[in-house]
């Protein structure tokens, strides 16, 4: 628990404890890196849903990471650049299937592992990025 200057408390976001910025850009780059690395279905489905050969594309690497932060409560940069994620519309095209959803759960799960996040934080995270993984689902199997 933190203190602002008014004295009121303020619980920390999972942004902050996590570490910030950095440490949550770091957690983006290898959650796409094991993506990458162990997961070929999903990576070439990120490759088929931006258009582009080879890895995925810095540019989604970034958007990724600037989304994370806000989702995690630190500043709402994604959306001041994006607007709001409407996360369902813009996966509605892309077939999500169970597979597919526990692909991006178990490569979250190494960059979580990677980054050293455990206890609470860790709990949390793993209901919150599973419930948000079935959210996005387009197809039943």
């Amino acid at each position: 628990m933190t203190t602002v200057d008014n004295d009121k408390p303020q619980l920390m976001t999972p942004f902050d404890q996590l570490g910030g910025h950095a440490a949550v850009m770091a957690l983006a780059g290898a959650f796409y890196d094991a993506m990458e690395r162990e997961e070929a279905e999903l990576t070439a489905l990120h490759r088929q849903a931006e258009g582009t050969p080879g890895r995925v594309h810095p540019d989604v690497r970034a958007r990724f990471a600037l989304f994370l932060i806000g989702w995690l409560g630190g500043p709402q940069d994604y959306v001041a650049q994006n607007g709001h994620p409407r996360l369902r519309m813009r996966h509605a095209r892309v077939a999500i299937d169970v597979g597919m959803r526990d692909a991006w759960l178990r490569a979250m799960k190494v960059a979580l592992d990677q980054q050293g996040v455990q206890g609470e934080l860790r709990s949390f995270l793993d209901q919150r990025f599973a419930h948000v993984a079935d959210f996005l689902r387009t197809q039943d199997a």
